[in-house]
């Protein structure tokens, strides 16, 4: 039993590893393109949370810079009075609102039946 318990440990730790390997450059990445659209987009964090409150009324939850469609945009999530989550997408450029739609909820993982 005890051997057993440690192949397991050491299946996992090697498993952790192998994440850490593939993600840990992603990572890295991820953090300089952020880095990279923060320095282009004219518009400021405080100029899209300004202009999405405008335009839904709400509690800001979450701002952040995404790159689509070839263009750096502020994406604005927005908690209504109706607990709906809305979605106000900014051109980081021109502080123009490209659209707002409702999140859509992410699936959630049923548990597993024995």
């Amino acid at each position: 039993m005890r051997q057993q318990e440690s192949t397991i440990c050491a299946l996992a730790l090697l498993l952790v590893v192998g994440i850490l390997a593939i993600g840990g450059p992603t990572y890295a990445n991820d953090k300089k393109n952020k880095a990279e659209m923060a320095a282009a987009a004219k518009v400021t964090i405080e100029q899209a949370i300004k202009t999405a409150s405008d335009k839904v009324a709400g509690t800001v939850i979450e701002a952040e810079l995404e790159k689509k469609h070839n263009k750096i945009v502020w994406e604005v999530e927005v908690l209504t009075s109706e607990n709906k989550a809305m979605e106000v997408h900014i051109d980081a450029e021109t502080g123009d609102v490209i659209d707002v739609e409702e999140e859509k909820p992410k699936p959630t993982k049923s548990p597993k039946m024995r």
